[in-house]
């Protein structure tokens, strides 16, 4: 994590819940368990707040990267560093796998030079995998990656424009979350079908969590003197958010609030990344994982909670597997990712 705090915090352990959010939801969307019906909507939804909380996190810990890097290519090079190693891995993977099994090679590298620039949704399939599952996509959670880059690329300039209003701030962060929520209403007005309703989730329609992930990090001190307030009216205000879709454009600023108390409440540390820091390890490698199985026929022979628990165990595995081979190495000895990860709990 980035966030340069002087007391404890509990950002890994955030991280990892909202990964295993939506990793649940995958499971039993991918398996074809009620599907359309209450229980699947009732996860889709769960998903999405997670995958809000972890766009504010995000705004977080890397306006916290960005504060401390001494230069624009410092700054990209940690970015580059802890993102794009294991991402290329979860990439190439698969796609060794296919043209193994279909010697696919126009295919395969269609695949390749969409998905490494992340371009998934050009092309999200790879020739011999999946094609008999319910969704036949090899990774459906990378999605959220190209918006996390884009939001890298813009917020050196959303701090350059932090540090000339000074004290007034706060104006940069209301407009850039009054116009993202503005973006994801007027869109699926303006365009027929589901290409309003796609392009609103893309940004700057999700930019309000960003900015409210900046606001976390600019206004720590504060609230984590208010963290009880923070969570009784963050938990309350995200549930209003879900319970009555009228009231959605509020749920960045109400999320922000529940992530801050969890993140700050006295107590333990807990730290969830002591083994390894494997929560971006989970989101990235879940989704094939589940399709692999799927496409083995082991759902029916171990029935939902077996496939699922036999899922997380893989996952699990696999996420622990990249970050010590992958992305360990490929940080700095300096990262806090790194010394997190080997920092005994209090």
């Amino acid at each position: 994590m980035n966030l340069p705090v002087s007391q404890q915090n509990r950002f890994d352990l955030i991280r990892l819940v909202l990964a295993a959010g939506v990793f649940v939801y995958h499971g039993a969307a991918l398996a074809g368990q009620n599907p359309g019906g209450p229980l699947e909507l009732a996860l889709a939804q769960l998903a999405e707040v997670c995958i809000q909380g972890f766009f504010i996190v995000s705004g977080a810990l890397v306006a916290g990267s960005l504060d401390r890097s001494s230069s624009l290519a410092d700054y990209a090079g940690k970015r580059l560093r802890r993102l794009y190693p294991a991402y290329a891995a979860v990439i190439l993977i698969p796609a060794l796998i296919s043209l193994a099994l279909t010697r696919d090679t126009p295919g395969v590298l269609a695949y390749l030079a969409a998905n490494l620039g992340f371009l998934n949704f050009l092309a999200p399939n790879l020739p011999g995998l999946f094609g008999s599952n319910r969704f036949t996509e090899v990774n459906g959670a990378l999605w959220t990656l190209k918006i996390e880059v884009l939001f890298y690329m813009v917020l050196p300039l959303i701090f350059l424009v932090l540090k000339r209003l000074g004290r007034l701030w706060w104006l940069a962060v209301m407009a850039l979350y009054a116009a993202a929520e503005a973006w994801a209403y007027i869109l699926p007005l303006a365009l027929e079908g589901n290409l309003g309703l796609l392009l609103a989730r893309q940004l700057p329609g999700q930019m309000a969590f960003f900015a409210m992930g900046i606001a976390l990090w600019k206004c720590e001190a504060r609230m984590r003197r208010r963290w009880r307030a923070l969570g009784l009216s963050g938990m309350v205000l995200v549930a209003a958010t879900v319970m009555h879709p009228i009231l959605e454009p509020l749920r960045a600023f109400a999320l922000t609030g529940l992530i801050a108390a969890i993140a700050f409440a006295p107590g333990p540390a807990l730290n969830a990344a002591r083994l390894g820091d494997i929560s971006y390890g989970l989101y990235i490698t879940h989704f094939p994982v589940l399709q692999a199985l799927l496409a083995a026929g082991l759902l029916p022979l171990l029935g939902l909670p077996g496939f699922l628990s036999l899922a997380a165990v893989l996952v699990i595995l696999a996420s622990f597997a990249l970050w010590h081979l992958i992305e360990k190495p490929a940080l700095r000895p300096s990262s806090h990712y790194r010394k997190v990860a080997t920092k005994d709990p209090p």
